[in-house]
């Protein structure tokens, strides 16, 4: 078989064979397939997709292209949860440590951010001391002690996604449908869960910027992992402004502190408990999703959710502390600056993306794989959509290291509008089960 053939009979909109789809794989993690080959038949994905049929074998043959994480040790069945990753989106840092509170064990394997999107590991790298890599043993023993942990990927987990996806990065064919969810998909079915809830970000903030692209990779997500037996649903919620008030990593952190002590953003706690609802009936401690949010509720509100997540961070070698003093223990930026609004009225405009470049910009965030965070800085937001503001007022504090940040400011108010009236928009718009 030629590599060449692969690549003409996608790109004459022909569906792969099996066959086709593990040479290509295998070529991949062997390195005999060149770079520009795989690049290749990436694009020709990109222009002609792939049927369900092709989706699922190709996250299949990802999967076991490497390791394949054996939870079965751990009672209970396994929940997980995945983000499509979004500005403020630190959802899985609450929303895992309350799940756990219920006795449902969440094994969550997360990676890092790059571009606009901040990443799970680096908000909680911000906490002194903890660490993200442990082996495979102690992650396990973690979770049948705490319910809980969040690591980076161990061992050798779909090493044919590291190289696709470092590719899809530099040859503009992130946003591909079927690439997107067997990366994602190949990586959360060799991490071993038994269950999985996906939450699919649509809107200016995400990668799929309308409904339509987001319901059709819901959909694919959601199919390939009820083609191998894996409980899975999706929601698809908001992207269109930063989720909860903070972006940046101790910021970020911050925020989940405060929301485990009941004091967190509306939309944040919301997205949480109905997100928190469907795993526990997954993980069999509720029998409708409605209960299930009441559980979540109840966690979060009597401390139980941050107790867990207090003995997450010890466990991984943090200092806990930070539960009980944020302020003093987590990196704190040496400038706080605030954004007045020029006029008065209703704030109708935050483009997510935007918001996200400028505390990339400040140092939160990555422009390449291997930049050094600071995780200090980054906005933390006084008005969302559809909030009334005076002249004056502040939009937003920018939290900097540098004490010139103009060019911020002059990005921020490009990308936030005031307008008459607004209506604060929808957050969940809908589920794929």
């Amino acid at each position: 078989m030629r590599m060449v053939d692969v690549i003409h009979a996608k790109r004459a909109g022909q569906q792969l064979t099996d066959e086709q789809v593990q040479f290509f794989v295998d070529g991949v993690v062997s390195g005999e397939i060149p770079d520009y080959q795989i690049s290749a038949l990436l694009m020709a994905i990109y222009f002609q997709g792939m049927t369900s049929e092709e989706q699922s074998k190709l996250t299949m043959t990802m999967m076991t292209s490497g390791d394949h994480l054996d939870l079965s040790d751990i009672p209970g069945v396994k929940v997980d949860k995945h983000s499509t990753g979004g500005v403020g989106d630190k959802t899985s840092i609450p929303l895992a440590a309350g799940v756990a509170a219920l006795g449902i064990p969440v094994p969550m394997i997360s990676g890092r951010g790059l571009g606009h999107t901040g990443g799970t590991l680096d908000k909680l790298e911000a906490i002194p001391g903890y660490q993200v890599e442990i082996s495979e043993q102690d992650f396990i023993a973690q979770v049948k002690k705490d319910k809980l942990a969040i690591i980076g990927a161990t061992g050798n987990i779909a090493p044919a996604d590291k190289k696709i996806y470092a590719l899809r990065d530099v040859t503009d064919t992130v946003d591909s449908i079927p690439l997107i969810a067997s990366s994602i998909m190949s990586k959360k079915i060799a991490s071993g869960a038994d269950a999985l809830v996906i939450d699919v970000k649509t809107g200016a903030g995400a990668f799929m910027k309308t409904l339509d692209d987001s319901r059709a990779l819901a959909k694919a997500l959601v199919g390939i992992g009820k083609s191998v037996g894996m409980q899975c649903m999706a929601l698809i919620t908001d992207m269109n402004q930063p989720l909860g008030d903070a972006i940046g990593n101790a910021l970020e952190i911050k925020e989940s502190i405060d929301l485990l002590k009941g004091n967190g953003p509306a939309d944040l706690e919301k997205l949480i408990v109905v997100i928190g609802g469907y795993m526990a009936v997954m993980g069999g401690k509720a029998s409708t999703t409605e209960e299930g949010q009441q559980l979540c509720e109840q966690v979060i509100h009597n401390g139980a959710a941050l107790d867990r997540f207090k003995a997450m961070i010890a466990d991984q070698g943090g200092d806990a502390n930070v539960v009980d003093d944020p302020e003093h223990l987590l990196p704190q930026a040496a400038y706080q600056i605030d954004l007045p609004a020029k006029s008065a009225g209703v704030v109708s405009k935050i483009v997510a993306d935007e918001v996200g470049v400028a505390s990339m910009l400040l140092g939160g965030g990555r422009q390449k794989a291997g930049d050094k965070l600071d995780y200090a800085v980054g906005i933390m937001l006084h008005k969302k959509i559809g909030d009334p503001v005076s002249t004056g007022e502040s939009l937003l504090t920018i939290y900097s290291n540098r004490e010139n940040v103009d060019d911020i400011s002059d990005l921020l108010y490009q990308n936030i509008e005031i307008s008459e009236s607004a209506e604060k928009p929808t957050l969940i718009y809908e589920t794929i089960e």
